[in-house]
């Protein structure tokens, strides 16, 4: 029979080995000989930081003992969440991620300890330790599978933000896995949900999913909203605290997102209409300062988005106008992206010559090669990188019809790399194909640059699907 070995067993034997008595160790570890005596004759069971105080003692690296630790007091002892959770929070420190899976593995066929569970992953999430929370929302989530809870929704919830990133392929997957929680969630919590589950799809242009879920939203948000001027203002207050935007903001955002809709299938007069509703907010009662900076913000998305219907539509002649209000606006990096997208689209569809205005723009295209730090805003993690990708594209593809072929090739390089990282295998494969179209003007530089990325990619996926290297 394998016996588990005990940390009480390996500090015995360091205190052996290095000839030292309880009260030497307990100074150098600053601990009290008595606590030194119990833990090593095993009458006390020890806590993390008397742990960690032994582990620095005995020189071995942070966490040396975490194993041990677990085997010791957590499985082969009756749970006991207050010296679990110290734990816990120290293996998120430590960045030891499998530690703490023991330890959900262990203590979670008892659906009594998921409370504290979602209490701790609710308490790494806000300290920022992503991976350690979302071990710990999947475990609670497992256990109370069958549950139809709300707190199973919330871990959902927060397990959908926490996956979403990069790759396209698996957000799609995290969307779809959490859609069918967001009516478990509470009618207000709802809102949220559906604007990130709308933000994702749009940046996967799945248009049918974003329609469908900007009209439920607008339509809880609108029975909020009334319920809001119907009940006691500071009942109703209290309940909506923890939006991430005004509740009206809910409404007109649906609006924007079913004008996108329209808009990427070509019906411009639809999206027109959309656009005159989300710029009319004179419904709206409140008017405190948050409220008028987002109206504010409607009402300038509906100016520039009432130029870029008419111009997408073919009125070619709202282009000047449009540049002007893009140059007088201020408007952060993301938006500039969205915009100059607008207007390249239209160059391309129609032939415009734009090179005045991207020279104007010049320092800001520059200025989108950078990476940006992370958001946790799902429009700015999800909608911008793929609409950089896209205008990164239609730069490319301009600037090579036009002869341009430094700038054409340089701003292909930058699309297909995006591309490859958001794994989105079509607009890729048309990078590749635009590419191959204009290779005879590309440098050898260029060229040998090209063949060795796609040949990464290659490998990339070979070392994914597991497939063998038959090379002789």
């Amino acid at each position: 029979m394998n016996i588990t070995p005990t940390i009480r067993a390996e500090l015995e034997q360091f205190l052996q080995q290095e000839d030292l008595t309880l009260s030497q160790f307990g100074q150098i570890a600053g601990m009290n000989r008595g606590i030194i005596s119990s833990i090593v004759t095993g009458n006390k069971s020890m806590s993390i930081n008397q742990l960690d105080r032994i582990t620095e003692a005995m020189g071995l690296p942070e966490g040396y003992f975490y194993d041990l630790f677990i085997d010791n007091y957590i499985i082969d002892t009756p749970p006991n969440m207050r010296r679990i959770e110290p734990f816990l929070y120290r293996c998120a420190e430590l960045d030891k991620l499998d530690a703490i899976r023991r330890v959900v593995g262990a203590i979670m066929d008892n659906l009594l300890y998921s409370p504290k569970l979602f209490e701790i992953a609710e308490g790494l999430l806000a300290q920022g330790r992503l991976g350690a929370a979302l071990i710990l929302y999947e475990g609670v989530a497992e256990a109370e599978k069958y549950q139809h809870s709300e707190r199973l929704a919330i871990c959902q919830y927060r397990i959908f933000k926490i996956q979403i990133g990069d790759d396209q392929s698996k957000n799609l997957s995290a969307a779809t896995i959490f859609e069918v929680f967001v009516e478990r969630l509470n009618e207000v919590d709802q809102l949220d949900a559906l604007k990130d589950l709308a933000n994702v799809y749009r940046s996967l242009r799945k248009w049918d999913k974003v329609e469908e879920i900007a009209k439920k939203m607008r339509a809880k948000a609108e029975i909020q909203y009334t319920l809001k001027h119907k009940q006691n203002s500071r009942e109703r207050d209290e309940s909506t605290k923890n939006l991430t935007r005004p509740l009206f903001v809910y409404i007109s955002y649906a609006d924007l997102l079913c004008a996108s809709v329209c808009e990427a299938q070509g019906d411009y007069q639809q999206a027109l209409q959309y656009t005159y509703a989300y710029a009319d907010l004179e419904w709206v009662k409140e008017d405190d300062e948050d409220t008028q900076h987002w109206i504010g913000l409607y009402k300038q998305w509906s100016e520039g988005n009432t130029h870029v219907n008419k111009l997408l539509s073919g009125d070619t002649s709202v282009l000047t106008e449009y540049v002007e209000y893009i140059a007088s606006t201020n408007v952060t990096d993301k938006e500039m992206v969205t915009k100059l997208l607008n207007v390249m689209m239209a160059a391309n569809r129609y032939q415009i010559d734009v090179d005045n205005i991207l020279q104007r723009f010049e320092v800001e295209i520059d200025s989108f090669t950078q990476q940006g730090h992370p958001s946790s805003d799902m429009y700015t993690n999800q909608v911008i990188p793929e609409q950089f990708a896209r205008l990164s594209y239609e730069l490319a593809y301009y600037q090579l019809h036009r002869g341009t072929y430094d700038d054409g090739f340089k701003f292909l390089m930058y699309s297909m790399v995006s591309y490859h990282t958001l794994n989105n295998e079509t607009y890729f494969i048309n990078c590749m194909g635009l590419f191959l179209h204009f290779r005879d003007h590309a440098v050898p530089e260029i060229k040998v640059g090209f063949l060795n990325f796609i040949e990464k990619v290659w490998m990339n996926n070979v070392e994914k699907s597991g497939n063998a290297d038959h090379r002789g």
